[in-house]
This record gives structure tokens, sequence and C-alpha cells, in this order.
């Protein structure tokens, strides 16, 4: 069955280049195809995780509406650059996108791998208690990059 058509968009960026750096909320993100983010700690090989490698952790995105959610629902508030996460999207329905394709701007080609697991190293660095709990099912989408190119806030988000 096919999803329903959308159009989300991007939010904001952010990257940093090694672990437990804050990230910085950057104009744009370069998209290396296989590789990762230009500059960022993962195409780098220096975030929390890169002793485990996957094709999933080249870019990271989370919703503007798990962001709300976690104010509404749990009274914590997580700026979008506190996420860890690459893109803060809006309208876009990342759950559903685990093995599909989809667009950022013109030329940016994700396909999503799994769905992120919140992990206790991020309660711990931000410091909110009982985070983890209340990010499961909605802490983002982990994506492979298919075709690279450059991603800028406001860039529309498509399915393919």
């Amino acid at each position: 069955r096919e999803l329903a058509m959308w159009e989300g968009r991007v939010l904001s960026l952010h990257s940093c280049a090694a672990k437990s750096e804050p990230l910085t909320s950057p104009d744009k993100l370069v998209c290396l195809a296989g590789i990762g983010i230009e500059g960022d700690r993962y195409a780098l090989g220096t975030g929390s995780y890169s002793d485990k490698p996957e094709t999933g952790r080249q870019i990271t995105l989370i919703e503007t509406e798990a962001l709300e959610a976690l104010a509404r629902d749990w009274n914590m508030e997580l700026k979008p650059e506190e996420t860890r996460r690459n893109v803060v999207t809006e309208g876009t329905p990342l759950n559903h996108l685990v093995g599909r394709q989809f667009r950022i701007g013109g030329e940016v080609v994700l396909e999503g791998i799994r769905l992120n697991t919140p992990c206790q190293y991020l309660e711990d660095l931000v410091g909110i208690k009982s985070l983890f709990k209340s990010l499961i099912n909605r802490s983002g989408l982990n994506c492979r990059i298919v075709t690279g190119g450059t991603i800028r806030g406001g860039d529309p988000i498509r399915p393919l």
C-alpha cells in the first residue's frame, strides 16, 4: 500500500565534529553519498557510535512534532540541537519512511534505514531524566545518503 502524498520541510540543521561536542546550526549540510555529512562526527569517525559503523548513521532526522509532543505530554523542553539529530523536519512522517527513499531539496536522496532508538547517552548529556522513555517510537530516523548534495533550511522533503 502506498503512503499518501505529503510534503514536509527542513526546519533546522545541526552538526558537530566530535562526540559530546555541542551541535552547531549551519545554514547548510553538504551530504556525501555513502559517507555522511561533510565535517560531521560520523563522516569523520569521531561520533559516540563510530566504533559500531552502520549506514544508517550517515544522517539522522527528527520531527519537530516529536519535540512538541515532548513538551506537551511530558513537560520536557528539548531544543532542536539537543536532540543530536542532523535535521529537524516538519510535516514529514519519519516513522513511515523506514525502507523508503525520499528527496530533500533539489538534489539529496535519502533512504530510511531504521528508526532511531533513544539512548541513555542523550539523557545523560542533556541532563533530562526519563527523556529515554519519553522518546521511544519518536526519536527520529537514521538514514543512508543515496545521492549527495546540499540541504538548506526550508528545503522541501518529498517521497520518491
